[in-house]
């Protein structure tokens, strides 16, 4: 099995408001070693008035495949 920070599964889903906090938190998980998986996405929170972002990350020494 593979040793992730904080032993997290291999993949994540980082989610947020689109903002600095949002960039820091993807910045820093390709720091520790996550790499990106996939494309971001993006949609419009009309109750909270803002955009909202994902961005799936794998481990990097993680075999994944994308279907």
């Amino acid at each position: 099995m593979y040793t992730t920070p904080d032993d997290r599964p291999i993949y994540r889903l980082l989610t947020g408001k689109d903002d600095r906090a949002f960039c820091e938190r993807v910045s820093e998980a390709l720091v520790q070693g996550w790499r990106l998986y996939g494309s971001p996405a993006m949609t419009f929170d009309a109750n909270e008035g803002c955009v909202k972002v994902a961005q799936a990350v794998v481990w990097h020494e993680a075999d994944v495949l994308k279907g």
